[in-house]
């Protein structure tokens, strides 16, 4: 499963991997307990992790910048369940973080998120690397 591919639906928890898509929704499978769905576009809004973007004291920075800190970092996932616990956690792997715009749920958000890519061992790379490196193998 490649990164591309994972999308979050507004209301529904976790992520989910788009299958297909419709003109009044999508066909997804939750990467949690893989079921699959349609989700209608009339009810839900779809973001894909790849255009997800995170506010820091500098240029905001796509969301897989701060999944890449995640994996090379030596620290231990906090609980998302302890806002404090996760914005330490946060300032220690990615301190460039702007903590005055990115709010305590987004923070518990990305490591949820970041669990559940972990488990479905799915490489945080966005489609123009993941292209450049199959280029550079060849």
């Amino acid at each position: 499963m490649e990164y591309s591919k994972l999308i979050s639906v507004t209301g529904l928890n976790g992520l989910f991997e788009l299958v297909g898509s419709k003109t009044d929704g999508a066909i997804v499978k939750s990467l949690e307990d893989q079921t699959t769905k349609f989700v209608s576009s009339r009810v839900h809004n779809f973001s894909h992790l790849e255009s997800i973007e995170v506010y820091t004291v500098r240029d905001n920075v796509n969301l897989v910048d701060v999944f890449q800190a995640m994996v090379k970092s030596k620290e231990a996932l906090p609980s998302d369940k302890d806002a404090v616990a996760v914005k330490a956690y946060f300032q220690k792997v990615y301190s460039d973080m702007d903590f005055t715009r990115v709010y305590a749920s987004d923070m518990k958000k990305m490591i949820k998120w970041f669990s559940v890519i972990k488990a479905n061992n799915i490489d945080p790379k966005l489609s123009e690397e993941a292209e450049e490196e199959t280029e550079e193998q060849a």
